[in-house]
């Protein structure tokens, strides 16, 4: 093994003692938080940013923010959103911005009309105040990361080490929900989202950052490892994330990992010259046969329960009405709204209470475009045509970053089923606007 290949290796163990040592010292989870932060910041000072560290740092906190949430280690929900967003705005003092980033400052600006709705309501409450916090973070961080990553220029080994930064919290979140869940078996008693193979958060957040380690153990497993031990550790780790973002009943995030793989095998054949295609061919059919191995395993271990999950079914074999677990009626509600109020929208946060108006109940949104449609009428649609269209655009211009397909479906799908929970769907669309470099020794080495 080389050097690097030993520095994984121990980076990893280390994230393996992280998982240990909160787990029995739970309140150790907001010191790690703030550790993060403290050398995080120092340690792109220090780089003065010339290798873009904040996407480094950024990546690494993104890639922790689930854990922190579960071990009460988050300050506050939007502090990794908060904390993102200020990396950035160091990584503009060190390193700029592109000129021709203009779109994302109209961005910005489609967003304002429906805050300064909200904020002149003159009903509006403490609750509204978190609601406004809650839902423009997500936006304004996404904003943030794209004006930093529009059009700028790193390698494909720099890409793939902010793959690895993302991945070592993940080995921490695998540790910790087998700690918190050593037997899967003995919990799965229906086809509903699970807590107790989640760590005792929610599945649903749960399932995409695992959804996400899949992609990133995946990558390192056909890309990065060129010893035999190195993919018998990322095997394992692929194979591991996989089936714990499946038991955790929750199928957005696991849906999600597995389109983001299908899109990189798919862009990685049309990249390639006749016998990168070849050794293609052979890994399609390992990661089939990996695939079948590991949706056999779950099956067995939840004594098929997680078949009719996906099968939309209950423990009985019935199958459910609703097929997205009460996300079409919020969603009607917002398109209803949306109808109601197409110029201006009801205003940012405001379409939770309009929601408890309709329904009778109080429920935060999952699907980040409705949401827009709704809380932000006109300038929703506006917002989500600059988010659709300029990365399609940037990566026409370029065509090198093999991983564009995937980042851009892992944050389309994201905000689907998940909203903007997370800064996860937010940081990862921004590294869809990065220009990649494929040096002479990575293309050789391909």
């Amino acid at each position: 093994m080389n050097k690097s290949e030993i520095n994984y290796i121990n980076l990893a163990l280390i994230h393996v003692g992280v998982a240990l040592t909160v787990f029995y010292i739970p309140f150790l989870s907001k010191i790690y938080a703030l550790l993060i932060v403290v050398f995080g910041v120092a340690y792109i000072i220090n780089k003065k940013n010339k290798n873009n560290e904040v996407l480094y740092v950024s990546a690494y906190l993104v890639g922790f923010e689930v854990f922190l949430r579960m071990t009460g280690g988050n300050l506050n929900n939007e502090y990794v959103k908060t904390v993102v967003s200020m990396l950035m705005l160091i990584g503009f003092v060190f390193s700029g911005f592109s000129k021709s980033s203009i779109v994302y400052w109209v961005y910005f600006l489609f967003l304002l009309p429906a805050v300064l709705i909200t904020m002149s309501n003159q009903d509006m409450s403490l609750e509204i105040k978190k609601a406004v916090v809650f839902n423009i973070s997500g936006p304004v961080c996404l904003g943030l990361c794209a004006l930093y990553c529009y059009k700028r220029q790193v390698t494909l080994s720099q890409l793939q080490n902010i793959l690895v930064f993302f991945g070592l919290p993940i080995i921490t979140i695998l540790v910790y929900l087998i700690l918190y869940n050593p037997s899967v078996k003995d919990v799965i008693t229906g086809t509903q989202s699970n807590f107790a193979t989640s760590g005792g958060f929610g599945p649903n957040q749960v399932s995409t950052v695992l959804g996400l380690g899949m992609f990133v153990f995946f990558c390192q497993l056909v890309f990065i490892s060129k010893s035999k031990m190195m993919m018998a550790i990322n095997g394992f780790l692929f194979v591991l994330t996989s089936y714990r973002a499946i038991v955790t009943f929750s199928r957005g995030g696991v849906i999600t990992g597995v389109v983001m793989i299908v899109f990189l095998l798919l862009a990685t054949y049309l990249f390639s010259n006749s016998s990168g295609k070849r050794k293609l061919k052979w890994i399609v059919v390992i990661s089939g046969a990996l695939a079948f191995g590991i949706w056999s395993y779950s099956v067995a271990q939840t004594s098929g329960l997680i078949t009719k999950r996906y099968a939309n079914q209950d423990a009985k074999g019935r199958v459910k009405e609703d097929r997205l677990g009460g996300r079409e009626l919020v969603m009607g509600t917002e398109l209803e709204l949306f109808k109601k109020n197409p110029i201006m929208g009801v205003g940012i946060g405001l379409g939770k209470v309009f929601r408890e108006q309709q329904i009778g109940q109080e429920v935060a949104s999952h699907n980040e475009i409705t949401r827009l449609l709704a809380e932000h009428g006109m300038f929703g649609i506006f917002i989500l045509f600059i988010l659709f269209l300029t990365p399609v655009i940037v990566f026409l211009n370029s065509y090198q970053n093999i991983y564009f397909f995937s980042f851009y479906v892992f944050w389309l799908l994201t905000i689907n089923h998940a909203a903007m929970r997370i800064a996860a769907p937010a940081f990862v669309y921004a590294l869809t606007l990065l220009n990649v470099r494929i040096n002479p020794v990575e293309r050789v080495n391909k």
